[in-house]
């Protein structure tokens, strides 16, 4: 499968921290992990699903996914090619109008958000466009005239950088403190914004620093207990859940 990066203008770096372009001759499977932030998708060609309980589930031709909240298989079918835009923390939710942890762990078409019109416009000329750049640049096009003028939520902002320093060890009550608000206000601002709660988004965060440390640790037992576990077989059942795999199996693919 071949994959090309794209950083985007200027105008929208504030909103969206990459464009990937993939293309697959063959039909594939591959795994992600939850991320940090929702991510859109166009299929310019070819179709994509996943898979949940062994069942195959087709994903529309254009459509949103908000953050999850395990693992995720993903297969390509063959001849498939792929724009995907994964919006920054905050992003996400300059662009539609839903609260964002209405997308949770859950992905829907773009036209539950824009007309179908709109969206069957972008795929057309997104398969008549000659190169990646032109694919992207309709994407931005696309983007730039959606974009809502609304400030960022700053607490939303604040919090997840205080999260992110704690590698997501940080009690939710502590965050709240650190920021002089009340938990449930917290709570539900940062879920409109982000499109998770602080605890799930900071489990997410704490994982992901875990599988980064993975290679550079001989001890998971150390590393179990320094992300806040006190008891390995609860650690390797929510590696499990995060990953697919127990951290012996994960090390050694």
């Amino acid at each position: 499968m071949s994959v090309f990066t794209h950083i985007p203008q200027l105008r929208l770096q504030p909103f969206i921290k990459s464009f990937v372009i993939t293309e697959g001759v063959q039909e594939s499977s591959y795994t992600v992990l939850p991320g940090l932030s929702v991510v859109m998708g166009f299929q310019f060609k070819g179709s994509l699903s996943y898979i949940n309980n062994d069942a195959e589930h087709s994903l529309s031709t254009a459509g949103v996914t908000g953050l999850l909240n395990s693992y995720r298989t993903f297969k390509n079918q063959a001849n498939t090619g792929s724009v995907l835009v994964t919006f920054t923390e905050t992003g996400a939710a300059h662009f539609f109008k839903a609260p964002m942890h209405q997308l949770f762990n859950g992905s829907y078409a773009l036209d539950d958000f824009i007309p179908y019109t709109e969206k069957a416009i972008i795929l057309e000329k997104l398969s008549e466009a000659n190169s990646n750049v032109q694919r992207i640049q309709v994407v931005e096009d696309f983007l730039i005239n959606t974009l809502e003028q609304n400030e960022a939520d700053q607490l939303a902002t604040a919090a997840i950088a205080y999260i992110k320093e704690a590698n997501g060890i940080i009690s939710i009550t502590k965050l709240a403190d650190h920021l002089n608000i009340s938990q449930s206000r917290l709570e539900k601002r940062f879920r409109a914004a982000v499109g998770a709660s602080p605890k799930k988004f900071s489990s997410i965060v704490r994982f992901r620093h875990i599988v980064n440390q993975l290679s550079k640790t001989n001890s998971l037992t150390s590393l179990a207990y320094h992300a806040g576990y006190f008891d390995q077989a609860h650690f390797i059942k929510d590696f499990k859940t995060f990953t697919g795999q127990t951290p012996q199996q994960f090390i050694t693919k």
